[in-house]
């Protein structure tokens, strides 16, 4: 280190760097300075310094280096108190005003680094033992620093376990350009290889290339597969209507999920607007069931022997996947931070147009979700080792705000149109009546004496015409009115009011 090197140093502003010290005796004090250093809890990839023989004010303290001095230093290095090893050097520099031992340490690559069990840091200008959330930030940085599971060889695997022919025919077409292709004259390993699919060390193909291809992965991973099943009711403890496992390797996996959420889980009904207009409800949106399944399978942990798992009760759909939020991603910057467990995985899949991989899944999916007018997904991302999501049936959606809906307008009506119509509704049941009948059915022994009405002009007019612009009965012949043969019958939306009223019992 030169003198203006040095002077460098003194007038940074960057004081996480930087520790300045006159003391020779205080090894715990230099020790926890090194440690601190080597976590580099900012992520500033830059070297920190201290240097000894200098003021807090950053002047020279006419201090004088020996020997010793440097020896007892450079010995911290190997003493084995700061674990793993710290990655450091001692210079010492001479000055007109006095010398100083520099030491300059390198941020560490397998993070916290500990000084006699604890994990020191640098808060700003002055260093601290890690809090919980510090420390976790380092251990998940160290884990970034790893080689991911899915470059990993495959030892008990061969070229025998993986389908070849997709990665031939479908694969290297879509992940290597043509002209490349075409003049490429290595072989199909070293092609595999070139695109970490393939372990040349150990001859054998990566992990990734099991999830990817692999005839049987359950047989190497026993997670590895999807658990469908369809609960009758709300809960797990119902009877269950239907189970499938989907088992092989993504790219023959992924189309057979893809067809089976399309024909086996997704619905569609016809639902009245008005007695003329109808519009189609999907339960779940096609597009967000694939997205979110696509995201599973590329996400989760395939250390795990846990599979994915799609369940499917009466009012909702649950998709859960080993492994928690990864790398930079915690709850608190969910969705908007992403990091990729398996990269290798995660690019073939947007390679073969699977997946997107620019942070977009989670928001499309809650686009697909509202075009549909279902309830937003809800992500359950505090588990540590699992990651959930819930997505709600958009049919018991819509009959929420259809109810909300027969509420409010309830309660708008007049008391005693509010009586009628109630005893009106509540003892007529899903078939065809002409009005005489619908009259002599609301007179019941139910109504109270002073509001039935013997008069069918008042029940034509009062009763029976806003019921029907109501949308909450329907005559059978729409297009005239005064057919001989007019009959009427309870609506969708009726028979809802009829269990609104049922379950309420208004006293009105």
């Amino acid at each position: 280190m030169t003198k203006e090197e040095l002077n460098e140093l003194l007038h940074t502003d960057e004081g996480f760097r930087i520790e300045r010290t006159t003391s020779t005796s205080n090894m715990d004090k230099f020790q926890e300075a090194i440690c601190a250093f080597s976590n580099d809890l900012p992520g500033s990839g830059k070297k920190g310094y201290l240097l000894i023989g200098i003021d807090n004010d950053g002047s020279m303290s006419g201090f004088k280096v020996d020997d010793a001095l440097v020896k007892k230093i450079s010995g911290i290095r190997s003493d084995g108190n700061i674990l793993p090893l710290p990655v450091m050097s001692t210079e010492k520099v001479e000055t007109e005003k006095g010398d100083v031992l520099a030491v300059a340490v390198t941020p560490s690559l397998f993070t916290p680094v500990r000084y006699r069990g604890r994990v020191f840091v640098r808060i700003g200008p002055r260093k601290d033992i890690a809090s919980a959330e510090e420390e976790r930030i380092l251990t998940e940085r160290n884990a970034a620093h790893l080689a991911t599971f899915d470059v990993m060889p495959c030892r008990e695997a061969t070229l025998d376990d993986i389908d070849t022919d997709i990665i031939k025919q479908q694969y290297f077409p879509q992940a290597i350009d043509t002209e490349t292709l075409e003049t490429d004259t290595r072989s199909f390993t070293e092609q595999m290889a070139s695109l970490r699919l393939y372990n040349k060390q150990y001859d054998c193909p990566t992990m990734a290339a099991i999830i990817l291809f692999g005839k049987q992965p359950k047989y190497f991973m026993p997670g590895c597969y999807v658990q469908y099943v369809h609960f009758e009711g709300t809960t797990k403890a119902g009877k269950i209507i239907n189970e499938k496992e989907f088992k092989g390797g993504l790219t023959t996996l992924l189309p057979r999920l893809e067809s089976f959420v399309a024909d086996a889980i997704v619905t569609q009904r016809p639902e009245e607007i008005s007695l003329l207009r109808e519009k189609t409800v999907t339960n779940y949106p096609g597009g967000a069931l694939r997205e979110l399944l696509m995201n599973a399978c590329m996400h989760r942990d395939y250390q795990s022997n846990t599979p994915i798992r799609l369940y499917q009760f009466d009012n909702r759909i649950e998709i859960m996947n080993a492994g928690g939020l990864y790398g930079e991603a915690r709850p608190e910057n969910f969705p908007h931070v992403n990091a990729y467990r398996n990269p290798i995985v995660a690019e073939a899949m947007k390679v073969m147009k699977y997946v997107n991989m620019f942070n977009r899944g989670i928001s499309r999916v809650q686009e697909y979700l509202q075009t549909n007018g279902s309830k937003p997904a809800h992500f359950n991302v505090n588990k540590l080792t699992v990651f959930e999501v819930v997505v709600m049936d958009a049919n018991v959606t819509a009959l929420e705000r259809t109810h909300d809906e027969l509420r409010t307008k309830l309660a708008q009506l007049d008391d005693n149109f509010k009586i009628r119509v109630k005893s009106l509704i509540c003892n007529i049941n899903s078939d065809y009546y002409s009005a005489r009948e619908l009259q002599l059915r609301m007179n019941s022994a139910q109504t109270p004496l002073e509001l039935r009405t013997s008069s069918a002009r008042y029940f034509m007019v009062h009763i029976l015409k806003p019921a029907i612009e109501l949308g909450w009965i329907a005559p059978l012949y729409a297009d005239t009115p005064h057919h001989p043969k007019q009959k009427y019958k309870l609506t969708e939306l009726g028979i809802t009011m009829k269990v609104i009223l049922s379950e309420e019992n208004h006293e009105i």
